[in-house]
């Protein structure tokens, strides 16, 4: 079968590599697509940072592996003792590795296990016509939603579960800082949890027309005196809710600007370089500077859910490309920012079920 599997820095190969057999505990998945992440990104441009040089301590795998941890897809074959899923279920998968005995673990945050291990990063992942992986991974998806929106449940996670660490009211104000796909998914999420008042802010006029068209206020935060805005469309009480999606130190600056008293500003970014924070705002506001990272199974579930309903539009930001075509359309498009979100099709097929995938 066909794999985009990684080497290196620079060195990402399509190879024929042999197609996998589930073990038991296990299912095999023909997959339907699989996204490129920013952090596939990081690690074909400048890796390996994830990726493991010496055998993962829950997968056992080190590079060279198969790329690819945002993935939908069918099961085709279970290993034994799987008794729950059957050939022909459509999933989506959640793809956590987790040790099961640290503090964070045993306290139901497996989210940040001291081993964690993700699908695609520690072990032979998604971006390939078939992958093995564990059950407690897998995540059925409704008839109604389709296996190219199954294959963003996992970013769409990742932005649905810092937007419930924020805490966003309904009545009140909500931000969101880069308008990516993670900011996207932040707009999705926050207007699935009832927020209407939602401004996203970000510099590129590009990604403020896809945003838009989607439905949402945007602000230019070369145009616009963004704190000034928020206070006086507040009445100085400032943002209830603020996500930093971006990762740069101007953003940061802004967003700890309008963050309202004793709140928080999510961080769900990546930040290439050290930032300096400015800690006065928080001292003299009591605000605060939350991490988020990944999600759980209740993440999942949730955005699956809103899919179901309609929540969630791919149009004008996601792209679908044949594997063959992983660096060049894929990698480099995004890196030059000529695309918002690629997702890899291994198969060269269609997803069966229609390509509706709007509200």
């Amino acid at each position: 079968m066909k794999a985009a599997v990684y080497h290196g820095p620079n060195k990402l190969e399509v190879a024929d590599v042999p197609e996998p057999d589930p073990t038991p505990g296990t299912v095999k998945v023909r997959v339907g697509y699989n996204g490129i992440c920013g952090t596939d990104l990081h690690e074909y441009y400048a890796g390996p940072i994830f990726i493991p040089t010496e055998p993962h301590p829950l997968t056992g795998q080190q590079l060279p592996l198969t790329m690819g941890h945002e993935f939908s897809g069918t099961i085709t074959d279970v290993g034994d003792g799987v008794t729950d899923y059957a050939a022909g279920d459509r999933v989506a998968i959640m793809p956590l590795y987790r040790c099961g005995r640290c503090p964070a673990c045993r306290a139901g945050n497996y989210n940040i296990c001291a081993q964690i291990g993700f699908h695609g990063l520690m072990s032979d992942g998604g971006m390939a016509e078939y992958t093995v992986v564990p059950t407690d991974m897998l995540h059925r998806l409704p008839d109604n939603v389709s296996l190219e929106l199954g294959a963003l449940v996992e970013p769409m996670s990742v932005a649905y579960h810092a937007a419930t660490l924020g805490e966003p009211s309904p009545e009140g104000t909500s931000m969101v800082f880069g308008a990516g796909p993670i900011g996207i998914g932040l707009w999705f999420a926050l207007r699935g949890k009832g927020v209407d008042d939602v401004f996203v802010v970000e510099p590129s006029a590009t990604r403020r027309a896809a945003i838009e068209a989607l439905g949402a206020r945007t602000l230019d935060p070369l145009a616009v005196d963004v704190p000034a805005f928020i206070a006086d469309h507040t009445d100085g009480r400032g943002a209830d809710a603020v996500y930093d999606a971006a990762g740069v130190q101007p953003a940061v600056e802004t967003a700890l600007a309008c963050v309202g008293a004793r709140r928080a500003m999510v961080s769900v970014a990546i930040y290439e370089k050290p930032l300096s924070t400015p800690l006065l705002n928080l001292v003299m506001n009591e605000s605060r500077i939350q991490g988020s990272l990944c999600y759980t199974a209740p993440d999942f579930a949730a955005v699956i859910d809103l899919m179901s309903r309609g929540v969630y539009d791919t149009t004008g930001w996601v792209t679908s490309i044949p594997l063959d075509d992983v660096i060049d359309e894929g990698f480099e498009a995004l890196h030059a920012g000529t695309k918002m979100k690629v997702l890899v099709d291994p198969t060269g097929d269609r997803d069966c079920d229609g390509e509706h995938t709007g509200p």
